[in-house]
C-alpha cells in the first residue's frame, strides 16, 4: 500500500511492495472487452436511511471467496550508490568472498549493485473462474515466484500476466486448473456518499472486511499526471494493496492503492484506482500482456491568469502547448507552440491533466477532433494518434521563466545566448538572476533561454525589452515568453505595467 506521509506532497516515498510503490494513472488503447459474471449479493437496506445498513453481511458472505492474499518472493537489484559502504571490487579480487559473506545483507554482485531479496504481501480479487487475478504492479514488481492463498487457507501458485506500471495495476493467473469464486466489475463508479466495503490482507492477517463511504472522487495526489482517484474512509492498511472496495450490491468499484497517513496506519484517507480504469486496463492486459496508449506528441502545461491575459483568452482553461516534438502526430497536424487545445472529440478540455487522461484513453490509431485557440482564433484539426512510448508520458510542466536586461525591476539581466557557453544559438539566456526578484518568483533560472516574447523570436535583450514595453502600451497585463529549460520548454506570463 502506498503510504503519502503528511503532510501530503507530491512524491511518493518508494518503498517494499508490503509498502507500496508510487501509482501513475492512466487510460489507455483499444481493450478486451470480457465480461465477468458472478453470484448476486442480497442489496442491502434499512429501515433507516441516515442510520446506515444494518449489515453487510450479506454482501461479505458473497464475496469473501474471491479475495485472496497475495505473497510475492522478490529480487531487486540496488545500485553502488545505495550501498556507500560496499567498495567497487573487480571480479575474482580476493576480497570478494570476504564481502560476500560478511558483506551489506544481500547477494553480493561485484557488477553494479547488490541483488536484495524478500518478501513482500498484499491483496488480490479473482475476476473469472479459472483463476483470473486483479492486483497492484507495485505488490508483484520484482516478483521471482507469487503464491495466492485463498480464504479456505489453500495456496496456489500464479503467474504474472501483465503489468501497467501507470496505473499500478496487475493481472495474475492462478497455474492450477480449477473452478475458482469469482467477483464482477461493477458497470460504473459510485458517487459521493454511497457506502463501500473493502476487503483485503491488512498487515498480512488474512481477510480483513472494514466499510465506509466515498468521500471524494477525482483526486489528484500528485503521483502522476493521469491522477483521478477515488478517495474512501473505509479503513485500509498496509498489506491491502489490489485489494478490491465494493459497493452495496457486491460488485468492485475500486481497486485500493495509496493512503494518506503520517504513521502508516490508517486515519480515514484511502484512494482506489476507480472501475472504469481498472476494467479497462485489465482487460488489455488480459488480451495483450500490456497497454497501448493513445499519443499526440507535445508538451503541455496549464493555462495561468496571466497567461490567459497576455493570449487575450476569456477563461483559464484548457492546454497550452510549450513544445511539439517534431514527427509526431500534433506537428504533422500543425498544431505549434502557443496553441491552447481546448477539446477533444467535442468534449471540453479543462486542464492538461485531463488532455493527458483524455488523449491516453483513445486507441492508437485512431482519429480525434482537437480544438484549439490560436491568436485569439478558435480552430480545429483531425489528428490521428500515434502509440505513447513506454518511457514517455504526456508532459505537464508546472514551470516559469522570462525576463530581459533593462527591465530591472523584474530582478535578471539577459545576453544573447550566442555569447554564453553552452546556452545554444537561439533565443536570449539569462545570465543573472535575483532571488529575490519577480523572475524568480515567476519560477525563472539563471541560464533559462529565452527563445519568444508575445509570439516573436528573440534575438537580443532589446527584443524582449520591446515586447514588454508593446505589451504594456497595448493594455496588457503579461507578456508571454517561451522559455527553454532544462526540464523543456514552457511558458510563463511576465506582468507588466501599462504605460499611462
Amino acid at each position: 500500500m502506498t503510504r503519502i506521509p503528511s503532510p501530503v506532497t507530491s512524491s511518493f516515498r518508494r518503498k517494499s511492495a508490503l509498502l507500496g510503490a508510487v501509482a501513475v494513472l492512466a487510460l489507455g488503447g483499444t481493450l478486451a472487452q470480457t465480461t465477468y459474471f458472478a453470484p448476486q449479493a442480497q442489496a442491502l437496506t434499512s429501515s433507516d436511511a441516515s442510520a446506515g445498513p444494518g449489515s453487510f453481511a450479506d454482501v461479505v458472505d458473497a464475496v469473501r471467496g474471491a479475495v485472496v492474499s497475495v505473497k510475492v518472493d522478490m529480487e531487486e537489484k540496488t545500485s553502488d550508490e545505495s550501498a556507500p559502504n560496499m567498495p567497487k571490487l573487480a571480479p575474482g579480487d580476493p576480497m570478494e568472498r570476504f564481502f560476500r559473506q560478511f558483506g551489506p545483507r544481500g547477494e553480493f554482485a561485484p557488477h553494479g549493485g547488490q541483488m536484495h531479496k524478500g518478501i513482500a504481501l498484499g491483496s488480490g480479487f479473482i475476476i473469472s473462474q479459472d483463476g483470473y487475478i486483479v492486483t497492484n504492479n507495485h505488490v508483484v514488481e520484482n516478483a521471482t515466484n507469487v503464491t495466492v492463498k485463498l480464504t479456505d487457507g489453500t495456496s496456489l501458485p500464479a503467474k504474472v500476466v501483465g503489468t501497467d506500471k501507470k496505473t499500478d495495476l496487475a493481472l495474475l493467473k492462478i497455474t492450477k486448473a480449477g473452478t475458482y469464486p469469482f467477483v464482477k466489475f461493477a458497470p460504473s463508479s459510485p458517487r459521493v456518499g454511497d457506502w463501500v466495503i473493502a476487503v483485503g490482507n491488512p498487515f498480512g492477517l488474512g481477510g480483513t472486511v472494514t466499510a465506509g463511504i466515498v468521500s471524494a472522487r477525482g483526486r489528484d495526489i500528485g503521483s502522476g499526471p493521469y491522477d483521478d482517484y477515488l478517495q474512501i474512509d473505509a479503513p485500509v492498511n498496509r498489506g491491502n494493496s489490489g485489494g478490491p472496495t465494493f459497493n452495496a450490491k457486491g460488485e468492485v468499484v475500486g481497486v485500493n492503492t495509496a493512503i494518506y497517513s503520517p504513521s502508516g496506519g490508517s486515519v480515514g484517507i484511502g484512494f482506489d484506482i476507480p472501475v472504469e480504469i481498472a476494467r479497462k486496463v485489465v482487460g488489455e492486459l488480459e488480451s495483450h500482456g500490456s497497454v497501448t496508449r493513445g499519443w499526440i506528441g507535445v508538451e503541455i502545461q496549464p493555462v495561468s491568469h496571466g497567461i490567459a491575459e497576455s493570449l487575450g483568452l476569456k477563461t483559464e482553461k484548457g492546454a497550452l502547448i510549450a513544445e511539439t516534438q517534431s514527427d509526431a502526430p500534433a506537428a504533422k497536424a500543425g498544431l505549434k507552440s502557443g496553441d491552447v487545445i481546448t477539446s477533444v472529440n467535442g468534449k471540453d478540455i479543462a486542464d492538461p491533466r485531463e488532455l493527458a487522461r483524455t488523449i491516453a484513453g483513445i486507441s492508437p490509431d485512431q482519429q480525434v477532433n482537437i480544438g484549439y485557440v490560436r491568436d485569439g482564433a478558435t480552430k480545429t484539426v483531425d489528428i490521428k494518434l500515434g502509440t505513447l512510448p513506454n518511457n514517455e508520458q504526456a508532459s505537464l510542466e508546472h514551470g516559469a521563466t522570462t525576463a530581459p536586461e533593462d527591465l530591472a525591476k523584474f530582478g535578471m539581466t539577459l545576453a544573447p545566448a550566442q555569447s554564453v557557453a553552452g546556452a545554444g544559438k537561439d533565443g536570449v539566456v539569462i545570465s543573472d538572476l535575483d532571488p529575490n526578484g519577480t523572475a524568480a518568483q515567476k519560477g525563472l533560472r539563471t541560464g533559462d533561454v529565452i527563445l519568444e516574447a508575445a509570439g516573436k523570436t528573440v534575438t537580443s535583450p532589446d527584443d524582449v525589452s520591446k515586447a514588454v514595453q508593446d505589451a504594456a502600451k497595448n493594455g496588457r497585463k503579461a507578456v508571454l515568453l517561451r522559455v527553454k529549460t532544462s526540464n523543456g520548454t514552457r511558458f510563463v506570463a511576465l506582468g507588466v505595467h501599462p504605460a499611462g
